[in-house]
């Protein structure tokens, strides 16, 4: 055990986090997407919602400021007729982020998938809503 944790971070996520260098990027999924066959590298967090895996993996993880996104969403089909709600949580966690003001980029269902399979890793979650599926792109710690 370690002091100054979130007591969510696992071993499993803590290597991936550290494993990652300025530019990689992480994608944090919902229960449906299909991470094991898209990952290179594979966390789970089974039965836990996304937003509380991804608000603690942001105490770890600084956001990348050499890009002109936060984040980056998977638009829903046009069928879907309905924002993802969580989408409000994304822009609600990121703000408090540094680099985290930025517009999401949103990317189609094809795209965001290829995008996913060069993710460094793929950390799937528990959440029910459909398309609560995010990438994010490692930033540096700054010294100053």
């Amino acid at each position: 055990m370690l002091k100054g944790l979130d007591p969510l971070i696992s071993p499993p996520l803590m290597n991936v986090l550290m494993g990652m260098g300025h530019g990689d990027e992480i994608v944090f999924s919902d229960a449906n997407f299909p991470a094991a066959s898209h990952a290179q590298r594979l966390v789970h967090y089974n039965g836990y919602p996304l937003i509380e895996v991804l608000k603690s993996a942001l105490t770890l993880m600084p956001l990348d400021y050499a890009v002109d996104y936060s984040g980056i969403l998977m638009v829903p089909p046009e069928s879907v007729k309905q924002t993802p709600d969580i989408w409000v949580d994304f822009v609600a966690l990121l703000a408090t982020q540094k680099d985290g003001d930025k517009p999401l980029l949103k990317l189609g269902k094809p795209e965001f998938y290829e995008r996913a399979r060069r993710a460094f890793a793929i950390v799937t979650t528990g959440e029910q809503r459909r398309f609560s599926n995010i990438i994010l792109r490692m930033g540096v710690v700054s010294t100053g």
